[in-house]
C-alpha cells in the first residue's frame, strides 16, 4: 500500500513539475531577440483563445500584404497568409505609392477583430470574425478610413486603435514628412468600431514624430510613441501621460524608455505594440537588424516593460539574444 501511494505520489509531482514548467515556458516571452526570424518591423500583438498573434509590417519599406504569425508559446512562430489588406485592394484617388505597412489589431466588444493599417499614406480599416480572417474592408466601397490629410501636412499613417475602461473606443494616428514636424491626432470610434464618431484632433506631445501607442493603467493615460529616424540611430520610445485620451500629455521624467544601446544590438529601436500577459507588461518593438545594409532590414524583439513608483515608465532593459 506504501509503495502505491508513493508511486501515485511520484506521478502527482512529475504532472506538477510538468505544468509548472509549461507555465512558465509560456510566459517566457523575453530573453532572446530577435522573437522572429526574418526581416519584419511595427509588430501589433493580440492573444486569442491562448495563441498570440503578431501581425507586422514586411520590409523592406513593406510589401504588397502583411506578415502574420502566430505561436502558444511566444517561441515557435507559424506564419499565416492573410486575404486582406493588400496594395491593390488598397488604393483610392489620393494613394501614393507607399506599401502596407504599421497593422494595429484589437478585440472589439463586438468580440469582432478590428485592423487598422496604412496602406498609400492612408488608413484603412478592416474586420474579420477571427484573427487569421478572412478579413473585408468595413467600408463597402473598400474606400479609406481616414483619407490624406497631406494638405494640412500631416502623414496619414500608424493607426492604432485604443479601447478604454468606460467601452470607448478611440483612433490615435499620424506623422510627418522629411523626418520632421510629426503631428498626433485622436478621434472618437462608435462602438463597433467602423467609423468615426467625431473630429480629429491634434494632441501631439513634445518630441513626438509617429507610431503613437496608447495604455492605461491604473487611472492614467500613457501615449507612448516614437521619435527620430527610423533609419538610423535616432529611432526610440517616448511616451507622455494624462488623465484622459485627449491629454494634455505630459512628456515623462524617464523619457525616451527605449533607444539605442552602443556597443549592443539595440540600434534604433521603435514602432512599438505592449502586450499585457500573466500580469506583466510586454513592449514588442523592431530594431535595425544591420546598419551597415543597404535596405532598411528589422527585426521584432520583445522585453518586458516595468513602471515606477511616480507613474512613469522605467527605461527598458532589452534582451541580449541567445
Amino acid at each position: 500500500m506504501k509503495k502505491t501511494v508513493l508511486i501515485i505520489a511520484g506521478i502527482i509531482g512529475v504532472l506538477l513539475l510538468c505544468t509548472t514548467s509549461c507555465t512558465e515556458r509560456k510566459l517566457n516571452i523575453t530573453g532572446r531577440n530577435p522573437v522572429i526570424e526574418g526581416y519584419y518591423a511595427d509588430p501589433s500583438v493580440i492573444k486569442h483563445n491562448g495563441t498570440f498573434y503578431l501581425y507586422a509590417t514586411i520590409d523592406p519599406w513593406g510589401g504588397d500584404s502583411l506578415a502574420l504569425f502566430k505561436s502558444t508559446d511566444f517561441e515557435n512562430w507559424e506564419k499565416v497568409a492573410l486575404n486582406w489588406p493588400t496594395k491593390a485592394q488598397c488604393k483610392s484617388e489620393d494613394s501614393n505609392d507607399s506599401m502596407v505597412w504599421a497593422p494595429s489589431v484589437i478585440e472589439g466588444k463586438d468580440g469582432k477583430f478590428h485592423m487598422f493599417v496604412s496602406v498609400g499614406s492612408e488608413v484603412y480599416a478592416g474586420i474579420s470574425d477571427h484573427p487569421e480572417g478572412p478579413w473585408k474592408n468595413v467600408n463597402a466601397d473598400q474606400s479609406p478610413f481616414v483619407r490624406t490629410q497631406k494638405e494640412d501636412n500631416i502623414h496619414t499613417i500608424d493607426a492604432e486603435a485604443f479601447l478604454d475602461s468606460d467601452g470607448k473606443a478611440y483612433l490615435y494616428w499620424g506623422s510627418g514628412f522629411d523626418w520632421k514636424n510629426g503631428h498626433c491626432l485622436v478621434a472618437e470610434m462608435n462602438t463597433s468600431m467602423t467609423k468615426l464618431v467625431s473630429e480629429p484632433q491634434d494632441i501631439t506631445p513634445a518630441n513626438y514624430f509617429e507610431a503613437p501607442y496608447m495604455i492605461k493603467k491604473d487611472g492614467v493615460y500613457y501615449l507612448m510613441y516614437s521619435d527620430g529616424k527610423c533609419t538610423d540611430s535616432t529611432y526610440q520610445v517616448r511616451y507622455a501621460t494624462s488623465d484622459n485620451p485627449y491629454g494634455p500629455f505630459k512628456e515623462g521624467k524617464n523619457s525616451p524608455v527605449l533607444h539605442t544601446i552602443p556597443g549592443t544590438d539595440t540600434y534604433g529601436p521603435g514602432h512599438h505594440s505592449v502586450l499585457e500577459e500573466g500580469g506583466k507588461y510586454y513592449i514588442v518593438y523592431h530594431r535595425i537588424a544591420d546598419p551597415s545594409a543597404k535596405e532598411l532590414l528589422r527585426e521584432i524583439c520583445a522585453d518586458e516593460l516595468y513602471f515606477g513608483n511616480d507613474n512613469d515608465i522605467l527605461e527598458v532593459q532589452p534582451a541580449r539574444g541567445q
